[in-house]
């Protein structure tokens, strides 16, 4: 009998946590659809082989991709900028990251997992199954969004669901979490996660420390959310958490903060 596979499919993997906040999360990194009556953006775009998906997600839900007034990027790595190229170049769609995290986004600065730092934890299986799956989502041939622009707060809060943008160093130089004050949710992007393929827990965690610029930092940057306030939680990694962001900052702090799954 042939072995029944699993498929990704939009319907199953929609929620929406919060009314006009759609959590979409993808095989491997997740992505945000934002709507209210002035139209929907998009905040990050998974892997560059997650580009169906992304464009599906959106039409299931009504939409045009064509209409996006912008995506928004948390910060440069693959997983997160696969389609910003796509949409720039095909739909005019403007991409938008903090100033600091510019040169990431449009490819002139790299601070991203070196080969060398997976290939020598390649060994445990976890890591073995998670470097299949990146090289797979085109993450080695994932073309740069050349064209992003620097957002400011004004060009924030003229956009669906009027965005907020909290800056935390640490996991890359310009990395943020993006608030959505309207609708009580926060996307935190890689800040932390709720899980991951190379961890074996879920909730509040910190990424692998070889995924951090600097993982010190990338952990005492979150201390700059203790007065956002919001009770949804959107992860690019994991499934959304449905609790206060206090609630949520406790629960990574009590834990280590430098997992080491299997080893690695």
């Amino acid at each position: 009998m042939k072995q029944q596979t699993h498929r990704w499919q939009a319907s199953s993997s929609t929620s929406e946590p919060s009314p006009g906040v759609f959590f979409v999360e993808g095989p491997a990194s997740n992505w945000i659809v934002v709507r209210d009556e002035t139209g929907f953006m998009i905040i990050d775009s998974g892997y560059p082989s997650d580009r169906p998906l992304v464009l599906d997600s959106i039409r299931r839900l009504g939409l045009r991709p064509t209409d996006a007034r912008a995506m928004l990027i948390t910060h440069g790595h693959v997983d997160h900028t696969g389609s910003a190229a796509y949409f720039s170049e095909t739909y005019g769609t403007p991409v938008l990251c903090a100033p600091e995290e510019l040169a990431h986004v449009q490819g002139r600065e790299q601070h991203q997992v070196t080969f060398g730092q997976v290939i020598v934890r390649a060994w445990r299986p976890r890591v073995f199954r998670w470097m299949v799956h990146v090289i797979r989502s085109g993450a080695l041939k994932a073309k740069p969004a050349t064209e992003a622009q620097a957002w400011t707060a004004d060009t924030l809060r003229d956009l669906p669901g009027k965005p907020e943008a909290v800056l935390l160093p640490g996991h890359t130089p310009g990395n943020v979490a993006i608030l959505l004050p309207e609708a009580g949710a926060i996307a935190v992007g890689d800040s932390f996660a709720s899980g991951h393929p190379l961890s074996r827990t879920a909730g509040p965690q910190m990424l692998h420390p070889m995924f951090h610029t600097d993982p010190a930092q990338a952990l005492a940057a979150t201390h700059r959310l203790d007065e956002m306030d919001a009770s949804v939680v959107l992860p690019g990694h994991g499934a959304a958490l449905c609790r206060p962001l206090a609630e949520a900052l406790e629960t990574l702090r009590s834990r280590p903060s430098a997992p080491n799954p299997e080893g690695a």
